[in-house]
């Protein structure tokens, strides 16, 4: 029975049994923790830790794998594999044991036709459940049964959370697979009792202290082997020898001319070579590029050791596309993102073995020059400075070091080796600081880096140019192409398309392709020398390989351009109206405005501001000519190119001088001549820290804009006064003078009748609040606070009261004012906690100064109530002698 045909049952098998057939999952999995996806179940692990609801309670699925824990013993065993296929069957809180004991059993003995007689079953020593299942319910007899303990029967997520006993069901492939030890059976280490299924029961959760809780819903898991299921249908000796296997393994012997079976040494090449390309084909086809980190190095390190095990095997040209086109070939069918990625696959592949084969024979002289000079030296470990430069120099993953040490029986200096690693590690991520990366740059990024090399920017002499995609990256990994709708990170070989970096924001544009059109939105650089270009597909697709026109949004780079020359022309302007103490400690350059930090003491006033932008827009409206050049820092600074404080500079800088003005080290675009700007107009200045200032402005059409807002600001304004713009400023002086006359007649008339109110132009209430005091209380409404206090004071002086307290209503708001002569002030009493007290009753509070006190609060019908309260408090504090 075919792979295929196995793959096929076995997933119509659980969907009449309600199952939802779900896809294969890419191996890069959504869990931070995992590097690949290694087993069936994770793409489903957020259902059984409960982080996530599932739409359905049954899966299936073929889930495509990687694991390279075992890689040493890649080729070796009859099973180990790199990339295998998992078939899998999962319930999430539906059904349980009962059900998935006798359906795996069903499936392998109905549907696939196994021989029960050769089938043992495993399970953990105290899932007493399971055992009575297989033995009572499937008829399993006890002879082939086995309890075995939590190493080989009890599976877990990790130290915490969902775990369960497993119950495995092993096909015993006679004794000639055995070890021959008498001891020999179920759980023993040989090839004779082969692993077929995994069913794993999860039914607890651990705490913290390793305590096991009984889980809600309890859960199935369970893992099929497609490859070890084929090898015992299909009758072979290993799993290398099954169909889909197969095909790419004599692959491997025809490019060699080496017949496989013909030698143990050259059959362990093959098969690694055919494991491996299984392994990167798949690992490229969904997005994984090589590099030194991560999962990348997991990629690099399967390409270079297949690289070296077909030079093993003689075969001296790059022949890893070919192995690409035979693991396309036989498992495109089943996974069709192989077929429709396979140009972008084989061009990943080509490119990195090709880098390898060029070190490849060089390392492996140092190498053999190393183990000469060691042997005659009577040593037997190769010092960690041989590994570390085969490592760093020579692009030797640690790993085939190792081997190539193993096959002449010595040792590696590890603990040496990884002290040079780490002493590296500090300086590159002390370099990224200095050079203002984050101390983690994105992985993706440097895979695409490494593999294509940097950006040619050729933006300084055009704004459009053809260029070929050379990667494009979605989220967080390579894709081979992009459709309609999708946002995605585009790098070129070559682009008009400026990056943000020196203050400068990137450019914008579109990329047109021959298949579909992108907008760019953004430019970055996401590392030194790499340009992406962020784009969203507006029609059709792009893909990886295709030569797209790249057009930059002249206008709006227009725009920068002279915002860009126009923050030089500044600079040089605040350093003659200032002083040479005014040096630019930061810019930003838009196409709608400008904006220059620089050092200065203190704020500038208006002719100031007035001069420094005079003295620019003469520099403008002369048209001056802009150059930019390549040179030596050295020379640069030799004559006085002005360079940013702080700044890091490579050996070789660009200098932009505006004539003999300003001379500047720039990577930035520029206008051509001065004149090109227009005009800048200064909009604003700012402190931003101690000694540090901020201008802002306007340059170009923006300029024009700005000025013709005001000037029809000014039309509006003269139209409604009825006078002409020139004649404005006498306008607004006269009425400014109107204005202020009249509020001085307003102020006396409120003064006027303030005085009238405390001379008894209200009704008073007068209430002894001590021997010979007494308090006077009215309520005048329409007050607001400040004529209430001067009303306050008023009628206390004219009265001759002890305390004078008013209520009034101004603005729907309850107001209070208590004012206190000055022996009952020295007598202790306070009128900021008189007309608290009384604030109480209007739902507010009220503070102030002892003799002068002000309250409000929302509730205006409890002002009666605060007046009395306010009488109260007075006498009360007076008679107990608190006061």
């Amino acid at each position: 029975m075919r792979s295929e045909e196995i793959r096929e049952r076995f997933l119509r098998f659980f969907q009449d049994r309600g199952h939802r057939l779900v896809k294969s999952s890419s191996l890069i999995p959504d869990d931070p923790t995992l590097l690949l996806t290694n087993a069936g179940m994770v793409q489903f692990k957020p259902y059984f830790l409960g982080a996530v609801k599932p739409e359905f309670t049954r899966a299936t699925t073929c889930q495509k794998c990687v694991r390279t824990t075992d890689i040493e013993k890649v080729g070796y065993t009859a099973r180990h594999l790199t990339f295998f296929e998992m078939l899998g069957n999962f319930s999430f809180g539906d059904y349980y044991k009962k059900e998935a004991i006798p359906w795996a059993w069903q499936f392998l003995t109905e549907e696939m036709g196994l021989d029960v007689s050769r089938l043992y079953c495993s399970v953990y020593e105290e899932d007493d459940e399971a055992y009575a299942i297989w033995r009572d319910v499937v008829g399993v007899p006890e002879e082939r049964l086995a309890r075995l303990g939590k190493e080989d029967n009890f599976w877990d997520m990790g130290t915490t959370g969902p775990c369960g006993p497993c119950s495995e069901i092993l096909y015993d492939q006679g004794e000639e697979y055995g070890c021959g030890r008498p001891d020999c059976r179920v759980g023993c280490d040989c090839d004779r009792y082969l692993e077929l299924w995994n069913l794993v029961f999860m039914q607890f959760d651990r705490d913290e202290r390793g305590e096991l809780h009984p889980l809600p819903n309890k859960n199935i898991d369970t893992g099929l082997g497609l490859e070890r299921l084929a090898s015992v249908l299909q009758g072979v000796a290993n799993n290398f020898e099954t169909d889909t296997l197969a095909a790419v393994l004599y692959r491997v012997a025809d490019l060699a001319g080496v017949p496989y079976g013909k030698g143990e040494e050259s059959d362990v090449s093959m098969k690694i070579v055919a494991d491996h390309s299984r392994a990167f084909t798949f690992m490229v086809g969904d997005g994984i590029l090589p590099s030194n980190e991560d999962r990348g190095y997991i990629l690099r390190r399967l390409i270079r050791r297949a690289v070296r095990h077909g030079r093993l095997l003689g075969i001296t040209r790059t022949f890893l596309p070919s192995m690409v086109e035979v693991v396309v070939e036989t498992m495109g069918g089943a996974y069709p993102e192989l077929k429709q990625n396979s140009t972008f696959i084989i061009s990943i592949v080509r490119a990195e073995e090709e880098r390898f084969t060029q070190t490849l024979r060089s390392g492996l002289f140092y190498f053999e020059e190393a183990v000469r000079d060691l042997r005659e030296k009577g040593g037997e470990v190769i010092p960690g400075e041989v590994v570390f430069h085969l490592h760093d120099t020579l692009g030797f993953p640690l790993e085939l070091t190792r081997e190539l040490a193993r096959e002449k029986g010595l040792a590696l200096d590890e603990e040496g080796f990884s002290r040079l690693m780490e002493e590296q590690r500090n300086r590159a991520r002390a370099a990224r600081v200095q050079e203002g990366y984050t101390a983690q740059v994105q992985e993706i990024y440097t895979e695409v880096l490494d593999n294509f090399g940097e950006t040619r920017f050729t933006g300084y002499q055009t704004m459009a140019d053809k260029a070929r995609i050379v990667a494009l990256v979605k989220g967080s990994h390579a894709v081979p192409e992009a459709s309609a709708g999708e946002e995605v990170e585009v790098f070129l070989d070559r682009t008009p398309f400026y990056g943000e970096m020196g203050g400068q924001v990137g450019d914008t544009g579109v990329l047109i392709g021959p298949s579909g059109e992108a907008e760019v939105v953004d430019t970055q650089h996401p590392m030194r020398d790499l340009t992406s270009h962020r784009a969203r597909v507006k029609k059709g697709r792009l893909a990886v390989g295709e030569t797209v026109e790249a057009v930059v949004d002249r206008e709006r780079r227009l725009a920068i351009r002279r915002n860009h020359t126009a923050t030089h022309i500044l600079h040089y302007a605040l350093r003659r109206v200032l002083g040479e103490h005014a040096k630019q400690a930061g810019s930003l350059v838009e196409p709608q405005r400008l904006r220059f930090d620089f050092t200065h003491f203190a704020p500038l006033d208006a002719d100031e501001l007035r001069r420094v932008e005079e003295m620019a827009n003469a520099v403008i409206i002369e048209d001056h000519p802009v150059r930019a050049y390549i040179t030596t820092y050295d020379y640069a600074v030799s004559i006085d190119a002005v360079a940013l404080f702080g700044e890091k500079y490579e050996d070789y800088v660009r200098v932009v001088e505006v004539d003999d003005i300003s001379r500047e080290l720039c990577g930035g675009t520029h206008v051509e001549r001065t004149g090109e700007i227009g005009l800048l107009v200064i909009t604003g200045e700012s402190g931003i820290g101690a000694n540090m200032r901020r201008i802002e402005a306007l340059t170009g059409k923006e300029a024009y804009r700005f000025y013709r807002a005001r000037q029809d600001l000014l039309e509006r304004l003269a139209g409604s006064l009825r006078v002409e713009v020139d004649r404005l400023p006498d306008r607004v002086e006269r009425l400014r003078q109107r204005v202020k006359e009249l509020e001085a007649e307003l102020k006396k008339r409120e003064s006027r009748e303030v005085a009238a109110l405390a001379e008894g132009g209200v009704e008073l209430s007068e209430t002894e609040i001590a021997p010979g005091t007494v308090m006077i209380t009215f309520r005048v409404d329409g007050l607001d606070p400040q004529k209430l206090r001067e009303l306050a004071e008023r009628t206390l002086l004219q009265r001759g009261a002890g305390a004078v307290g008013i209520a009034t209503v101004c603005d729907d708001k309850a107001n209070l004012v208590v004012a206190l002569s000055r022996p009952l002030v020295e007598m202790g009493l306070d009128a900021v906690e008189l007309v608290r007290a009384a604030a109480r009753e209007i739902g507010g509070g009220g503070g102030g100064r002892p003799d002068m006190a002000v309250g409000g609060g929302s509730n205006k019908e409890g002002l009666p109530g605060a007046m009395r309260a306010l009488v109260e408090e007075a006498r009360k504090r007076l008679e107990s002698g608190h006061a």
